[in-house]
């Protein structure tokens, strides 16, 4: 069934082919590695995560390149303030920010460029943009010559004027424009720097993921996407800049924008100090139930992030992985799942997650009543395709937040109690249930014996 996605370019929903028939080129912003990130940071990478398994499904090529922002001033300040180089502030948030995307259980990107490891293009492109009469240099600067490209501003859909004034625009006199965006700029001795035509200094944002997008997927791409933060002016500056390097060519031919988080209702900010930081979330939750809240609503919608939020998620996965411990005696071939029809055409449908999980849980239902090897694998291969329902439920049920417990020591406690009730030491008995209860453990005595499980919020 045929792809169609919504393009932030012309405001419409458009079924979706490569430029090159069998091969597809996707970019996603990444992070900007100076700390760890938020929740808000982990909704783009998980949702195009469940795009590109799509993509991957219908074409036989997928280049997938996430970047990471590995030179910035945030970053700089980091450095300075704990007297490190910036590739101690960089290698430790980049390394912890791929553990938490595995954690949520998002598959690693075809390539993922990081901006020190790509300053020659960087320079090679701003080099051609003063070449072509798009970027000047001016007191060690070089800048991007809004007025040179007569379609900017399409992109967000407002002029010039507006943006300026809806944006935090460096004011400077070395600009010809108040909009004119830094493609280069100077470092001080204490700052990283690198060997330019126009001296020492250190790229921009903007054209770090241009130089890196046009490295490693070429002058035309398919797919860009981000979160809709990013829309104006990163991504408006990426496509004037870009297009104008490469002679007019089209940058990328859909864009797509997630919607950003709230908490309780609230924009998340720093200075409602309502930011919560996925690292930290991880320690105290399922990694599967925050993947399950990122996917519960329209990607390109805002999502509000709560307490009960995740634990109505943590209720909905205890009742899928139900179903299949309850099924674990029917046997399936995990290796050849099927991709449930009624899923697929959510998800090509512009990726509506929303009707996706609501047909997931149709599955579910239809798993519970049949009992059958095919309606089991239903439930698992539909799970797959949103990257749910991939532990063993028994692991499901004893972990407790982001941890296990220690299962020999719960093991050691049951036994226990089943050697009191059998000697008919009530009170023993009793006494092990509180202590497992103390532990966060409820257990369930029934006919084929005890199950026990772990509350997770």
């Amino acid at each position: 069934m045929p792809i169609s996605l919504y393009n932030s370019l012309t405001r419409r929903t458009e079924p979706f082919l490569p430029l090159v028939p069998g091969r597809v080129t996707m970019y996603v912003c990444g992070p900007t590695v100076y700390n760890y990130v938020h929740i808000g940071n982990a909704r783009g990478p998980v949702v195009f995560d469940v795009l590109a398994k799509l993509l991957r499904r219908h074409y036989p090529q997928v280049v997938y390149a996430r970047n990471i922002t590995d030179v910035d001033d945030k970053i700089n300040a980091a450095a300075l303030e704990q007297g490190v180089g910036i590739e101690a502030i960089t290698g430790k948030f980049s390394a912890a920010y791929r553990e938490d995307m595995a954690k949520l259980g998002i598959a690693p990107p075809d390539v993922e460029p990081c901006a020190t490891a790509h300053i020659g293009p960087i320079v090679a492109m701003i080099g051609r943009l003063i070449a072509g009469g798009h970027a000047y240099a001016a007191e060690g600067h070089v800048l991007f010559d809004v007025a040179s490209y007569p379609d900017y501003g399409k992109l967000s859909g407002r002029d010039t004027e507006e943006m300026i004034a809806g944006a935090r625009v460096e004011v400077a006199p070395y600009k010809k424009n108040p909009a004119d965006f830094v493609l280069w700029k100077p470092s001080t001795p204490e700052l990283p720097g690198w060997d330019s035509p126009w001296g020492r200094g250190r790229p921009g944002w903007h054209i770090e993921c241009s130089a890196m997008a046009g490295k490693h997927l070429g002058e035309t791409i398919d797919i860009h996407a981000g979160g809709n933060d990013l829309l104006f002016p990163h991504h408006e500056n990426e496509i004037a800049q870009s297009t104008c390097a490469h002679g007019g060519k089209v940058f990328a031919r859909w864009w797509l924008h997630n919607g950003m988080l709230t908490f309780d209702g609230r924009k998340m900010s720093k200075s409602l100090g309502n930011v919560l930081q996925l690292h930290e979330l991880l320690k105290h939750h399922p990694a599967e139930a925050l993947r399950l809240r990122l996917l519960s609503g329209h990607y390109r919608q805002p999502l509000d992030w709560s307490g009960a939020a995740i634990a109505q998620s943590v209720g909905t996965l205890d009742g899928w992985y139900r179903v299949l411990r309850d099924l674990a005696d029917v046997d399936v071939d995990t290796a050849r799942l099927p991709a449930p029809e009624s899923i697929e055409a959510a998800l090509c449908d512009d990726l509506n997650t929303p009707q996706a999980l609501a047909e997931l849980s149709v599955l579910a239902d239809a798993a519970r009543a049949r009992g059958t090897p095919e309606a089991k694998a239903a439930l698992l291969g539909g799970g797959a395709l949103l990257g749910l329902l991939q532990q063993d439920p028994e692991a499901w049920f004893k972990q407790a937040g982001g941890a296990a417990v220690d299962a020999a020591r719960v093991e050691t406690l049951l036994e226990e109690r089943r050697a009191a009730r059998a000697a008919r030491d009530f009170a023993r008995a009793d006494a092990i249930r509180a202590e497992l209860t103390a532990m966060g453990v409820v257990i369930e005595d029934g006919a084929q014996g005890t199950r026990w499980s772990v509350a997770k919020a």
